[in-house]
């Protein structure tokens, strides 16, 4: 097995032999199809409950520095410290541009079609921390979109899946 500081400098070198050939996202969407079989049921069957509990285990796996709030109407995430870009950041090798986008690259057209919208703000392309907000509600998808566009956030920093609406409504199983 190869340990999670090589295989996350790996990781990262993959990423930017991708990215230089205009190769990122669909190896994004790659991996968010073999995700699928980890994540799909669970966020269908449970919804925002499901992104919850994966997310705890995720927290004990990874021993991250996170925060995870449930809310009524959304799930919030926040990455206090990515164990991810923490490696590759402790490295000796420049961290790919775009390292911080792997995270909505295999999570938005997963969420997408679960009816789910992810709303992620990188905060910093350079800074191992992030804020994620996962909702079923359009209306507050596009509050915290908002919120943040006004509070300065460049939109590059921003990854949701508001896009992609119409396919989240047709996606979204029925109450």
């Amino acid at each position: 097995m190869i340990p999670s500081d090589h295989f996350v400098r790996f990781y990262n070198e993959v990423f930017k032999f991708l990215d230089g050939r205009n190769a990122l996202e669909p190896y994004y969407r790659e991996i968010s199809r073999h995700q699928e079989l980890h994540c799909l049921d669970l966020f269908r069957r449970e919804r925002l409950k499901g992104v919850l509990k994966y997310y705890e285990r995720i927290r004990i796996e990874e021993n991250c520095g996170m925060e995870l709030v449930s809310l009524p109407d959304r799930v919030i995430l926040r990455m206090t410290r990515c164990p991810s870009l923490s490696k590759v950041l402790d490295g000796d090798a420049e961290p790919c541009p775009r390292y911080c986008d792997h995270c909505g690259g295999w999570e938005v057209p997963l969420l997408t079609k679960c009816g789910i919208y992810y709303i992620g703000n990188m905060i910093s392309r350079t800074e191992p921390r992030c804020d994620i907000v996962y909702t079923e509600s359009r209306e507050v998808a596009r509050q915290v979109y908002r919120e943040l566009i006004d509070a300065g956030t460049p939109p590059d920093l921003i990854d949701t899946n508001l896009d992609d609406w119409e396919k989240v409504e047709k996606s979204k199983p029925a109450r």
